[in-house]
């Protein structure tokens, strides 16, 4: 997401009467309205690739994955009339392992996801490391993974709940490498995951910026 500077505050009802109206995607943060940033090639080859492999894993399964155009609410209940104090995202996949639980009867906010990833970029991999996983994980207690991707390189940073504050981070830095998602019971292979995915030329064993 980009983070404009503005001095209009709007209330999350008019957020969302706006934005279900709107031909593109938008994020709220404490009664801004942020417009959505724009992915690369490698950005959506990666997406496709992760929602594939997902579905395929929970088919059969109450587990159920979302991409894209999905938001989840990271922040209170709205007061009515006049609720600036909140977060609505776009993650870019969401898996919620059982029912769902909704923000209202729109069915087009999730309240209770389990699984989180957003796959970096340089115009957001700082509020995603930052600001949006604080928003997770104080406000979404159902949260049981948080996974960071690289599209630059193979790298993935995987953020697992310990405790209500703790989390433990097991990075997977090589093709050959898996990752296990316990919470969900489904195993990511890297050389799935970045299945023509072509990276950009540079030192061996660097982790290059985002782009």
């Amino acid at each position: 997401m980009s983070l404009p500077k503005s001095a209009v505050r709007y209330t999350v009802e008019e957020y969302l009467a706006w934005e279900r109206e709107a031909d593109e995607r938008h994020e709220y943060l404490d009664g801004e309205i942020c417009a959505m940033a724009g992915e690369s090639e490698n950005h959506n080859t990666i997406c496709v690739n992760l929602a594939r492999e997902l579905s395929l894993q929970l088919k059969g399964t109450p587990g159920q994955t979302f991409a894209k155009d999905m938001k989840v609410r990271s922040g209170p209940d709205p007061k009515p009339f006049g609720s600036l104090k909140n977060f609505f995202s776009y993650p870019d996949l969401i898996v919620v392992g059982g029912e769902r639980r909704y923000h209202d009867e729109h069915r087009d906010v999730l309240l209770n996801p389990q699984v989180i990833i957003e796959v970096l970029s340089l115009s957001t991999e700082a509020f995603d490391r930052g600001e949006k996983f604080i928003r997770f994980r104080t406000w979404n207690p159902t949260l049981t993974d948080y996974v960071l991707v690289s599209q630059t390189a193979p790298y993935v940073e995987h953020y697992r709940r310990q405790t209500q504050e703790a989390w433990l981070l097991s990075p997977v830095a090589e093709l050959e490498g898996r990752l296990h998602l316990v919470s969900i019971d489904c195993t990511l292979a890297l050389s799935e995951v970045y299945d023509r995915v072509a990276f950009p030329v540079d030192e061996p064993g660097a982790v290059p910026p985002e782009g």
